[in-house]
């Protein structure tokens, strides 16, 4: 569908979503649209007038009532208040019309409804290295918006094809809220569903991304961000396939994009048009770590469980770009523990014994460090590493039976 609203993967989608996925995706332009060409469509407080579009925003409401009672949604004020400030800083005219929602789901995957609303998956916080990148992809779903590319798509899909009602489609949307977030991925391909009656044409993802770019280069951000998004995601898709000995997955999201270097290419020409010689750019690094810090451990561990060593090993050192920590360290471990193939243990027990060395590395860092020394024979050290564990985390669900070991 765009960027990265075509990136609900197969891992979504088990159990008989996985055809949404070919649903979501489009491709880019082959000649450029360039940035100073775009002009946002629609300004503050737009409504629409005709008939089937109101109608469409009557289901649209239907859709997102039904998202903001869902249980899969972050409920975290200060982050969420940060999502809401980043749309508003980025969305263009109509940015104080929007609405984002947070939802727990280790995807790559962010998505702009035709009423003005967001879903940003917590995968998508996860890959982001700043605040431009994430501010980059937000301006490229406004970008969707103030372009009114759903009508436009809706309104082309009607003419073609025998649309059943929206309504219809919206019939266990609610359903996401139930139960734990692994379990409701399936629940949630109804939203893959909703957005397939959207599929935007190249020219539209070609505006989307040079509308986005605009936006953040008028909001002081570097616009060469948005093309570095692209490249990791690119990185990641070559890694996970790369591991697995297969070529990149049927219904990724390069399936039916004219080739990923074109888009690459464009991006950085849109990026190259847009950077003022000399300017001070800020990629809000520093910020964004600061406002996730404390759900980065969830979003790594929801990472290494998702059984994708190779683009999990990829994501970790992509972060890992701008510096390791202990945190990293360690997940960079659980990669190679999980994925238990020989050698893999040694690995995994080097990388805990890197990670225990930094002042921010994780209480279980210390336990499974403990546990390799045990297994090497240096008890003296295991306890000390089991002490530490203790200390850091004394109410452990494992900790009597650490105590045990620790003698």
């Amino acid at each position: 569908m765009c960027l990265c609203c075509a990136m609900i993967s197969r891992r979504s989608m088990l159990g008989g979503g996985a055809a949404i996925a070919a649903l979501l995706h489009a491709g880019v332009a082959s000649a450029r649209i360039r940035p100073q060409d775009m002009a946002a469509l629609v300004g503050p407080g737009f409504k629409p007038t005709e008939r089937d579009e109101m109608g469409l925003w009557k289901e649209m409401d239907r859709a997102e009532e039904e998202i903001a009672g869902s249980n899969l949604l972050i409920q975290d004020p200060r982050l969420t208040g940060y999502l809401k400030h980043l749309i508003g800083t980025v969305g263009g005219p109509a940015a104080q019309d929007f609405r984002i929602y947070l939802a727990h789901i280790p995807d790559f995957n962010a998505m702009m409804f035709p009423s003005g609303f967001a879903v940003v998956f917590t995968g998508l916080l996860l890959r982001m290295r700043n605040e431009a990148q994430l501010a980059g992809v937000i301006a490229h779903e406004s970008g969707h918006f103030l372009r009114r590319h759903m009508i436009r798509s809706w309104r082309d899909q009607k003419r073609k094809t025998d649309i059943f009602a929206v309504g219809a489609m919206l019939a266990g949307v609610g359903g996401a809220g139930a139960g734990v977030y692994l379990g409701d991925y399936v629940q949630l391909a109804q939203l893959g569903t909703l957005l397939s009656l959207f599929r935007y044409s190249r020219a539209m993802e070609a505006e989307a991304d040079a509308m986005g770019a605009k936006l953040i280069a008028e909001t002081g951000y570097p616009p060469m961000e948005m093309a570095s998004i692209w490249e990791q995601l690119i990185g990641e898709e070559t890694a996970t396939a790369r591991y697995r000995g297969k070529n990149r997955r049927r219904g990724s999201l390069f399936d039916t994009h004219p080739s990923e270097g074109s888009r690459l290419v464009d991006l950085r020409a849109d990026a190259a048009e847009l950077t003022v010689p000399g300017n001070a750019y800020d990629a809000g690094r520093v910020r964004y770590l600061s406002m996730i810090n404390g759900i980065r451990p969830m979003l790594l561990d929801d990472q290494v469980k998702l059984n994708d060593p190779g683009g999990s090993q990829y994501l970790i050192e992509t972060l890992a770009q701008d510096g390791w920590n202990g945190l990293l360290r360690f997940y960079e471990g659980e990669v190679w523990r999980l994925r238990n193939r020989p050698g893999d243990q040694l690995r995994a027990s080097q990388s805990y014994a890197v990670a225990v060395v930094y002042p921010d590395a994780p209480a279980d860092a210390w336990r499974w460090h403990g546990i390799s020394l045990m297994k090497q024979g240096r008890t003296t050290e295991a306890k000390a590493a089991f002490a530490r564990y203790l200390t850091m985390k004394p109410d452990a669900p494992d900790a009597a039976w650490v105590r045990q070991m620790a003698g």
